[in-house]
């Protein structure tokens, strides 16, 4: 480790102050609709690719903070590597139809990135981006003999699939208005995402500097104080020159190998070439244009009132695959401990045996049955996110344990 460790914490106060006067630059995303949980906790991700620990001078957590904050690199093209290990069972695919709530007989095209991108929910995945201001960005989705991209360029988004040789395309309604799917391309998104759960129940430190895709950074390293929530720490690799994260890194509280690890293995910051960003749909492919526009201010989530409402509120929102979520849905707890709840009005709780079919009693299966003063319900569990269904409909989400979701499921508070 470096010669130097800064256990100086930034408070909640100093953090929203900063995050109100976050950076207005490019945020070198792709525009395109995220799966559900993915969504939310592929926004909590390292590069696996760092070395050495350079010596820097010493700074503190309050100054590694206002350095991202500060950060204004518009221009960058390289290769991010995503490693998610959510523990998910091998479900032959169709757990990324459940995640993002596509069919996989559905009418859609292959190249949509509302589905598209549940790929990275599960294993490991090499990526390339490239960025040029708020208009221009490109993600690739490198995969065996095909390759998946997203171009943003002007008011154009393109999704190509070189394996089915399918097109997808959103107009937006203006040049310099992001479109309305995002996903997160570098640890930057990620750690923007991070630092909105930091509240009072957070403790902020500098942990040393590592070598990051050869550059020098500090380490941000964010703890829970609380107990019950299934996160761990969340460390966050920034460069020293720019202040851009580089890398970002989510262990589980449970404790072994990382569930999220993504970041760059290869970055520089020189303009990339204008023609990185032209696509022309190839002969022959099929071309999906984008019904949804008039869905475009829906799907934005709400702004939170407290920070830690923010983390919860995502599993909440990416439970309906990406829409607002239901009547009747909430959050209780705070901090790391928040969990979204909402009624489907539907008694019964997980389908089984013959009312619910082959399908239903699979589903079961894959779950802790619990009882409590709530009643009965089943538990679908990850290292990361924990969900219950309650026989007379309600479900609890969050990243706790399964005994925090029974503890809240019987208090109803």
């Amino acid at each position: 480790m470096a010669p130097y460790e800064s256990d100086d914490t930034t408070g909640a106060e100093e953090v929203e102050d900063l995050r109100s006067g976050r950076r207005k630059a490019a945020r070198y995303v792709v525009p395109v609709a995220v799966v559900g949980v993915a969504a939310a906790t592929i926004g909590l991700v390292p590069a696996l690719a760092d070395s050495g620990d350079p010596d820097l001078p010493k700074i503190t957590a309050q100054q590694l903070i206002e350095k991202i904050a500060k950060s204004d690199v518009q221009q960058l093209s390289g290769t991010v590597k995503v490693s998610t290990d959510l523990g998910l069972p091998d479900l032959g695919g169709l757990e990324n139809s459940l995640v993002s709530g596509a069919t996989p007989s559905g009418d859609g095209s292959s190249a949509d990135p509302t589905t598209k991108l549940t790929e990275l929910a599960t294993g490991t995945h090499t990526l390339r981006v490239a960025a040029d201001g708020p208009d221009r960005q490109k993600l690739s989705l490198i995969e065996s003999a095909a390759e998946y991209s997203l171009i943003h360029n002007g008011k154009d988004v393109w999704g190509y699939d070189s394996k089915s040789n399918q097109v997808y395309h959103e107009t937006t309604d203006e040049a310099g208005k992001q479109p309305k799917h995002e996903a997160p391309g570098t640890p930057g998104d990620f750690a923007d995402e991070a630092l909105k759960s930091v509240d009072d129940t957070t403790s902020v430190t500098v942990d040393g500097t590592v070598q990051v895709a050869g550059r020098d950074a500090y380490k941000l390293l964010i703890k829970p104080k609380q107990s019950g929530t299934t996160v761990g720490a969340i460390s966050i690799a920034v460069d020293a020159k720019t202040g851009m994260p580089l890398k970002f890194t989510l262990t589980p509280s449970s404790g072994g190998a990382a569930v999220l690890d993504a970041g760059f293995t290869q970055v520089s910051f020189a303009k990339p070439a204008a023609s990185t960003f032209d696509f022309t749909p190839p002969k022959g492919a099929k071309v999906t244009e984008d019904d949804r526009a008039d869905h475009a201010d829906k799907t934005a989530p709400a702004p939170s009132a407290k920070p830690g409402d923010d983390f919860a509120k995502g599993f909440e929102k990416g439970f309906g695959n990406g829409s607002e979520g239901p009547e009747g849905s909430g959050v209780i707890g705070e901090g790391w401990n928040a969990i979204a709840t909402f009624d489907t009005g539907t008694k019964g709780g997980v389908p089984s045996g013959a009312a619910g079919g082959d399908m239903g009693g699979f589903l079961g299966s894959l779950g802790d049955q619990v009882s409590g003063k709530f009643g009965k319900g089943t538990v679908f569990s990850t290292r990361l996110i924990n969900a219950l269904i309650t026989d007379d409909g309600k479900v609890y989400v969050g990243a706790v344990t399964k005994d925090a979701l029974v503890q809240a499921a019987n208090t109803g508070k």
